[in-house]
C-alpha cells in the first residue's frame, strides 16, 4: 500500500447561524477556499493532472480514474461496504451516511432498523439503476439507515428544510436534502467524482452538476454552488481518506481525486 502523505493548510471554518442571518432558520456552512494539497500520488497516479485547471484538469482526471478501473456487481457491494465503511472503533459495525450512527454489519437489508445501499448520486438521475458501473461505483455508494435513505429518495442537494427523524441533523424539504454538517463535504466530493468519472463516453449518461433541484431522471444533480460550499466547509476526514484508500487498494483501483485534492473542485468548477 502506498500511504498518502498530505500537506494541507486549512483555513478556519465558520458556522453562520440564524442569529446572524436574518430570515434563515437553519445554520449554513461557510468557509474560505481549500488550500493546495500535496500527496504521495502526485508524481505517479496524478502526474498528468497536477498543474492543470478547468476542462483540461477535468479531462485528465477522467482519464486517470477511468483507466483500468475495476467494477463489482451490485450484490458484491454489500460486503464491500462492510469493509470500506467499517467503524474504526468497532469492527463489527459500519458508520451510516447522513445519520452518523454505528450499526451492526449484520443488519444490512430493507427492514426498519436495517441499513441499505445509498446511491449518493441518485440512480434515477441518468437512469443507470443498479447496473455495473455507475450503479455499483463504491465512490458514491454508502451504507445508510433504511428510513433516512427513503426520506432522501432521489432529491437533489441544497441547504435548508426540516429535521429528518433519525438523520443526525440532516434536513429535507419537498425537493431537496441536506446531510448533517459532518457529511456535507463527503457528499459534495462523491457527487463531483461521479461527474468526472461518467462523462457519457462509456455507454452511460453524461453526469453533470447544475444549479437546480427537481432534476428528476435527467443526468444532473444540484446544486453545484451548494456542493462547492460544502466541500470547502467540511474537509476530508480520516474516515473518508481511509475509505478512498481501501477502494483503491482492494476494490476498484481508482481514487476520488477530490478527497486527495479538494481544491480541484474550485479549479474545475
Amino acid at each position: 500500500m502506498l500511504a498518502t502523505t498530505r500537506i494541507r493548510r486549512w483555513k478556519p471554518v465558520a458556522l453562520a447561524t440564524s442569529a446572524a442571518l436574518a430570515g434563515l432558520t437553519a445554520s449554513t456552512l461557510t468557509a474560505t477556499p481549500a488550500a493546495a494539497t500535496t500527496t504521495a500520488y502526485d508524481t505517479t497516479y496524478y502526474k498528468n493532472a497536477v498543474g492543470k485547471t478547468g476542462t483540461s484538469l477535468k479531462s485528465s482526471l477522467h482519464t486517470i480514474i477511468s483507466a483500468n478501473a475495476s467494477k463489482i456487481s451490485y450484490s458484491a457491494v454489500w460486503n464491500a461496504l462492510k469493509v470500506t465503511d467499517q467503524d474504526p472503533n468497532n469492527t463489527n459495525n459500519v458508520i451510516l451516511l447522513y445519520s452518523g450512527v454505528s450499526r451492526s454489519k449484520s443488519l444490512n437489508g430493507g427492514d426498519l432498523g436495517d441499513w441499505n445501499r445509498e446511491h449518493t448520486w441518485a440512480k434515477s438521475h441518468g437512469d443507470f439503476g443498479e447496473v455495473t458501473g455507475p450503479g455499483t461505483d463504491l465512490h458514491h455508494l454508502r451504507p445508510a439507515d433504511v428510513q433516512v435513505n427513503s426520506i432522501r429518495g432521489n432529491k437533489d442537494f441544497d441547504n435548508g428544510g426540516s429535521t429528518v427523524s433519525g438523520g443526525g441533523g440532516s434536513l429535507t424539504d419537498s425537493d431537496s436534502f441536506a446531510p448533517r454538517d459532518a457529511d456535507k463535504g463527503d457528499v459534495a466530493r462523491m457527487i463531483l467524482y461521479m461527474a468526472v468519472r461518467y462523462d457519457g463516453g462509456d455507454g452511460f449518461a453524461d453526469l453533470e452538476p447544475n444549479e437546480k433541484v427537481n432534476n428528476g431522471s435527467n443526468p444532473y444533480m444540484g446544486k453545484l454552488s451548494v456542493l462547492k460550499a460544502w466541500n470547502e466547509a467540511d474537509p476530508p476526514s480520516a474516515f473518508e481518506e481511509r475509505r478512498n484508500q481501501v477502494i483503491y487498494d482492494t476494490y476498484q483501483h481508482n481514487r476520488n481525486p477530490f478527497i486527495d485534492h479538494p481544491e480541484w473542485v474550485e479549479a474545475i468548477w
